[in-house]
């Protein structure tokens, strides 16, 4: 969960909003074929429940400060620029995360798992 603090008093946000804020972002992206599991915990409960929730593939850790560190595990299209995909995706997180949460991740990792054809 996290705090934020403006005029209107405190608003508590919590991972699970950020964590499927941040999939539909990048779902939303260019080049992406995929969202994949996040770690293995994910990949076992989504194999057994059978369906995949609107945080699959997301990661959210805190730092000393409160502020999230983004990891996000994607499939891109076979025949694109990784490195172009993953600065795109970087960057509209961060604007989304800032702009519809008012929340500024302290870093934003984009791992590429695979390509699809």
């Amino acid at each position: 969960m996290i705090k934020v603090k403006n005029h209107l008093g405190t608003v508590g946000i919590s991972d699970r909003y950020l964590k499927t804020l941040i999939s539909k972002t990048a779902e939303s992206c260019f080049g992406v074929a995929d969202i994949n599991s996040a770690g293995a915990v994910q990949g076992l409960a989504g194999r057994i429940r059978r369906r995949r929730g609107d945080s699959f593939g997301v990661s959210i850790k805190h730092t000393a400060n409160g502020e999230p560190v983004v990891g996000l595990h994607i499939s891109v299209t076979y025949g694109v620029n990784l490195n172009a995909i993953a600065n795109s995706i970087i960057h509209k997180v961060e604007y989304v995360l800032e702009s519809e949460a008012g929340v500024k991740p302290s870093k934003v990792n984009v791992y590429i798992d695979g390509m699809l054809s």
